[in-house]
């Protein structure tokens, strides 16, 4: 599975958990950070560490090692990271005052097919 795969299964195990406003962007030629992000957020706490333990579970079926897992016990922004992917689940109020898309308003927003 490349990159793009990986991204469309984070996003339909994001979907799953009813998240909202779900954004992949390509970061190849914008930041040295990861290859692409995948943006999006749970209205409360418990919605986003749900949303994050899915993406957990769902790429670990596909034998995708996480890197590092931050953020989980407060529940405002975790941070998922696979290496060439990183996953952003924010609470509502954390994404519009982070507002990670218009940072990176430079890179270019992937189409996703949720399932």
């Amino acid at each position: 599975m490349d990159e793009k795969e990986l991204i469309q299964v984070i996003a339909n195990a994001c979907d799953d958990k009813r998240a909202e406003n779900i954004v992949a962007l390509d970061m190849k030629e914008v930041s040295f950070v990861a290859d692409y992000f995948l943006i999006c957020h749970g209205n409360n706490e418990r919605q986003v560490q749900a949303i994050a333990k899915a993406v957990k579970d769902e790429v670990s079926k596909y034998d995708y090692d996480i890197h590092r897992l931050e953020g989980y016990e407060q529940g405002r922004w975790i941070l998922v990271d696979m290496g060439a992917v990183v996953c952003h689940i924010f609470h509502t109020d954390e994404r519009h005052y982070y507002n990670l898309e218009r940072l990176w308003g430079d890179a270019t927003e992937i189409e996703l097919t949720l399932e």
